[in-house]
C-alpha cells in the first residue's frame, strides 16, 4: 500500500454503519493542479455583502438628511445638495477600502465594526482636506452631525445584520466548509475550537492526517503529511477553508507550495499557531531574516492605557451615580423598609496586587446570613469554590428581586470612584478563594476587579470555576478599551435577561 495521508469526512459515499470512513487518496495527484480558478464564494456571502452595502447607504442617507434638516431646515443650497449626493457613495467607498465588505470578517470578531469606525474617521479627514484644497466652505455643523449619525446608524444596522447571520449559523446554515489538517491531537483540538462557536461560521467536513496517526496513540509516526492528498481532499469535499493545526512537518516550502495550490482553487488557508486565549491585537507577524516570525506582545497591565482606563472609569462611575441618584435612594429606602438590618452590605474582597478593600452592595439577605452560611454550605449550587444557592433561604423577597437584575451591585460605583475597583475587570474574590488559587490563577490580580466582566456576560453563576478563571485570565491577557466598551454593552443585555443571576 502506497504512502499517503489518511482522510476522514462526514460525506463520503462509502460510509458504513453511520461511521466516518477512512481512505487513502491517490499519491499521484500533482502538487499544483492546472485547473482554472474556481469561485468558492457561497450565495449567502453575496447576499450579506449587498445587504451590508444597502445598510451603509441607508445609514449615509439618514445621516445626511438629519444634518441638512438640522443645519439648514428646508432651505438647502445647490452646493450642499451635490455634497449630500456624493457623501453616501464616498461612505460606501471608504468602508470598502477599510475591508468592511471582506467575507473573512462577516459575522465573526470586532473587525467588521472597526472598519466602520475607521471609515468614519477617514471620511471626516477626507472631507476636511477636500474642502481645504478646493477652498470650499462646508459648514462644520453639517459635517460634525452627518458623519457621526452615519457611523452610528451603520453600526446599529450592521449589528442587526450580524445577529440575523448568527441565527442562521446556529441552525447550521451560512457556514464555511473546513478541511482540518494535522496530527490527531492538534487536529482534534482545532476541530473542537472551530465548532465550539457556530456563530463564527466554521463547519469541519473532513480531517487529513498522516497514515499511522489514525487513533493518535503510540509514538509519532515518521510519515509526513502529503500535500497532494490535502489538495485531493479539498477538491473532494469542496471546502472553502483549509485549516492547518500546529504541524511542524507541514511548514516552510511545503506550506508555501500548498498555499499556491489552494490559491489557484480559490480556497482560503489558515494556520493555527497553537496559542490559545490570546487575542489578535497581541499577535503580529514580522519578517526577520527572510522568515515570517510570530510575535506575541506582552499584555498591558500598567502605564498610559491603564491610566486612561482609570480616568474613564471614575468619570463614568461618577456620572452614573449622579444620573441614578433617585434609583439609589429608592433602593436604599426599599431595603430599609422590607427587612431589618443595615442598608449596605460590606465585605472584604481582594483587589489588585492582593490589596484588600471593603466592597459595597445593597443588602439582599437577612441580617444573620453570615451566621447561617455554615449550615447551608453542603447545599451549594456554586462551582466548588464560590458558594451559591438558587433558592437561598437567607435571601429576602426584595433582595431576590434586586439580585435578579444585579441592582444590589450599584453601590460598587462608589468603589470605582474610590479607585478600589474598575467598571470592567475580573470578579472581586474573597480572601478564602485567593488561598485556593493555583499559580496561574493569581494573574487575575494584575488588574483591578470589576463590577462587570467577561464572567458577567458569559453566564455568571452558571459557570464552573475553571470557566470563570479562564474568562478572567483571557481578560487580563487581552485587555483593551475596546474590549471594555464591548463588555459594558453586553452587560446591559445580560442584566435585562438576568441569565445566571442568583
Amino acid at each position: 500500500m502506497e504512502q499517503g495521508a489518511v482522510v476522514s469526512g462526514a460525506e463520503a459515499p462509502d460510509a458504513v454503519d453511520g461511521r466516518r470512513p477512512l481512505w487513502v487518496l491517490p499519491h499521484e495527484v500533482p502538487a499544483i493542479v492546472p485547473l482554472p480558478s474556481r469561485s468558492t464564494e457561497p450565495r449567502w456571502v453575496g447576499v450579506y455583502r449587498w445587504a451590508a452595502v444597502g445598510g451603509d447607504l441607508l445609514a449615509a442617507m439618514l445621516g445626511v438628511s438629519i444634518a441638512l434638516l438640522t443645519r439648514f431646515g428646508y432651505h438647502v443650497g445647490s452646493g450642499y445638495l451635490i455634497v449630500s449626493s456624493v457623501l453616501p457613495l464616498a461612505w460606501v467607498g471608504a468602508v470598502a477600502m477599510s475591508k468592511g465588505y471582506d467575507p473573512r470578517y462577516f459575522g465573526a470578531g470586532p473587525d467588521e465594526f472597526r472598519s466602520l469606525l475607521r471609515s468614519g474617521v477617514g471620511l471626516t479627514a477626507a472631507v476636511a482636506m477636500a474642502a481645504y484644497v478646493t477652498k470650499t466652505e462646508i459648514a462644520r455643523g453639517f459635517v460634525v452631525l452627518a458623519i457621526p449619525v452615519m457611523v452610528g446608524s451603520a453600526l446599529v444596522l450592521r449589528y442587526a445584520l450580524r445577529k440575523d447571520l448568527h441565527r442562521h449559523r446556529v441552525r447550521g446554515r451560512c457556514m464555511h466548509r473546513v478541511l482540518v489538517v494535522g496530527r490527531s491531537g492538534p487536529a482534534a483540538t482545532l476541530c473542537e475550537h472551530l465548532e465550539s462557536r457556530p456563530t463564527d461560521g466554521f463547519r469541519v467536513v473532513a480531517t487529513c492526517r498522516p497514515r499511522g496517526d489514525q487513533h493518535g496513540t503510540g509514538p509519532m509516526p515518521p510519515e509526513e503529511l502529503d500535500e497532494p492528498d490535502i489538495l485531493a481532499a479539498a477538491d473532494r469535499h469542496a471546502v472553502e477553508v483549509v485549516a492547518i493545526a500546529t504541524e511542524p512537518e507541514l511548514a516552510g516550502q511545503s506550506l508555501r507550495r500548498l498555499s499556491w495550490a489552494l490559491e489557484q482553487r480559490g480556497i482560503e488557508l489558515i494556520v493555527s499557531p497553537g496559542i490559545i486565549e490570546v487575542a489578535g491585537p497581541r499577535i503580529s507577524v514580522r519578517p526577520v531574516a527572510g522568515l515570517s516570525l510570530l510575535h506575541l506582545e506582552r499584555p498591558s497591565v500598567s502605564g498610559g492605557p491603564h491610566l486612561m482606563k482609570a480616568v474613564f472609569d471614575r468619570i463614568l462611575a461618577l456620572g452614573m451615580i449622579v444620573l441614578l441618584a433617585p434609583v439609589l435612594i429608592g433602593l436604599a429606602v426599599a431595603v430599609r423598609l422590607t427587612s431589618t438590618g443595615p442598608v449596605l452590605f460590606r465585605q472584604q474582597r481582594v483587589g489588585r496586587g492582593g490589596a484588600e478593600f471593603t466592597m459595597l452592595k445593597f443588602r439582599s439577605m437577612y441580617a444573620d446570613a453570615e451566621q447561617r452560611l455554615g449550615d447551608l454550605f453542603a447545599l451549594s449550587d456554586g462551582n466548588g469554590v464560590i458558594f451559591k444557592m438558587r433558592d437561598d433561604p437567607r435571601m429576602t423577597p426584595f433582595g431576590r428581586w434586586i439580585r435578579r437584575f444585579s441592582l444590589d451591585e450599584l453601590p460598587q460605583l462608589f468603589n470605582v470612584v474610590r479607585g478600589d475597583m474598575s467598571l470592567v475587570g475580573p470578579r472581586p474574590p474573597l480572601s478564602e478563594e485567593v488561598a485556593l488559587y493555583a499559580a496561574d490563577d493569581s494573574r487575575r490580580m494584575l488588574v483591578k476587579p470589576g463590577i462587570t466582566g467577561l464572567w458577567q456576560v458569559s453566564g455568571r453563576s452558571d459557570l464552573s470555576w475553571d470557566e470563570s478563571v479562564r474568562l478572567d485570565l483571557r481578560y487580563v491577557d487581552n485587555w483593551s478599551m475596546t474590549l471594555d466598551l464591548l463588555i459594558l454593552w453586553k452587560t446591559v443585555r445580560a442584566v435585562i435577561y438576568g441569565a445566571g443571576a442568583y
